[in-house]
């Protein structure tokens, strides 16, 4: 049994529709708290620097300040990403669940906070990005491949923020066995929106684009799961 990409994307259109000023919200926050801004602000440094080079001992003093203070705002992105970033895009994706077959509201995006699970969540997130990020390193395709294989781990961890990491890594690698190539070509037939978006400088994005996006991503898991229980690899 395969999900149709067309049925789930007209299914996410639909669901967010109905709960549009939530979604467009959730949505835009999940793409504002899930963005590291560390290269651009490394680069926004070493254009300032330019300002100094009158006098080369005051360029290389400023430039290693500057750098300095670089790596620091970079480490506190980093860790505002782990250990609230993160923990907001996953009540986003639990939103979007929820969204399916309810109304649910905005607050939904701290939900894991609320959980009583703070710590398991954190650390099932952290290592899906570290886990990918390791794998990128070695070529590109290993990285795409691990980001596909661990797409569903967010959506399991929403809806169930007890559940060991190993556990959550090993439903979505079952999950996604198969369809990885799919999932790709799923995100790709958004290319056409995202071109679009950039032409409204992002507008189009927030108000439409993005909410479709999660909403037909988060009909994906659905359906998954779904045929998981059927054959038997979660209870």
């Amino acid at each position: 049994m395969m999900w149709n990409r067309a049925e789930l994307k007209m299914r996410g259109n639909m669901a967010f529709k109905k709960n549009y000023v939530s979604a467009v919200v959730v949505a835009l926050l999940m793409g504002i708290f899930g963005t590291v801004s560390g290269e651009s602000s490394a680069r926004r440094v070493s254009e300032n620097s330019d300002i100094y080079s009158g006098n080369l001992f005051n360029v290389g003093m400023i430039t290693g300040l500057l750098a300095g203070i670089a790596t620091v705002v970079i480490l506190i992105v980093l860790v505002a990403k782990v250990f609230v970033g993160n923990l907001l895009k996953m009540g986003g994706y639990r939103f979007f669940i929820l969204n399916q077959t309810a109304q649910p509201g905005i607050g939904t995006l701290l939900d894991g906070f609320r959980s009583g699970h703070y710590v398991n969540i954190v650390l099932t997130m952290f290592l899906r990005d570290l886990f990918t990020a390791l794998w990128s390193l070695l070529l590109v395709v290993p990285g795409i491949v691990k980001h596909y294989e661990y797409l569903m781990v967010p959506y399991i961890i929403a809806e169930n923020p007890a559940m060991d990491y190993k556990e959550a890594f090993q439903i979505s690698k079952q999950m996604m066995d198969g369809e990885k190539m799919e999932a790709f070509i799923m995100d790709l037939s958004f290319l056409g929106w995202y071109l679009l978006s950039a032409v409204t400088c992002g507008l189009l994005a927030i108000f439409y684009v993005n909410p479709y996006v999660q909403a037909s991503f988060a009909e994906m898991y659905t359906f998954n799961k779904q045929k998981a229980y059927q054959e038997g690899y979660i209870q």
